[in-house]
């Protein structure tokens, strides 16, 4: 080809081979950045909905179910009054392990959420 010197023919080619690796890995990196943080908004949002159940006095087995709703799978634990106690705040915590890419090092989500029980009719 006219113009064109015999040892750039291939440098396309080369330059293409090490950039596409390099944008995967890119794309890779965002996409796991955002599912922890799709989790991590989960977590939120069901630690908040379990701690407004078990303050409105629901019991512990109500208050799991209502988090599972929201995020299906990781633990939770509930501190204060859940089912019916005297005290004055609740706290339910919700955590979860997350594998960015699906597979390989798991990142753990967590949330807490306190909320002030309700009080009802009875005895108050």
């Amino acid at each position: 080809m006219p113009g064109r010197r015999p040892r750039d023919e291939g440098a396309v080619v080369v330059e293409f081979a090490v950039a596409l690796p390099v944008v995967v890995l890119l794309v890779a990196l965002v996409l796991g950045v955002a599912r922890v943080g799709g989790a991590q908004v989960r977590c939120i949002d069901a630690a908040a909905a379990g701690a407004r159940a078990a303050a409105r006095g629901e019991a512990p087995s109500v208050v799991r179910a209502t988090v599972a709703a929201v995020a299906p799978t990781g633990r939770t634990r509930i501190t204060g009054p859940a089912g019916g106690g005297r005290g004055r705040t609740v706290v339910v915590e919700v955590g979860e392990r997350v594998a960015p890419l699906g597979w390989g090092v798991q990142v753990p989500v967590s949330a807490r959420a306190v909320a002030a029980v309700e009080l009802t009719g009875e005895g108050s």
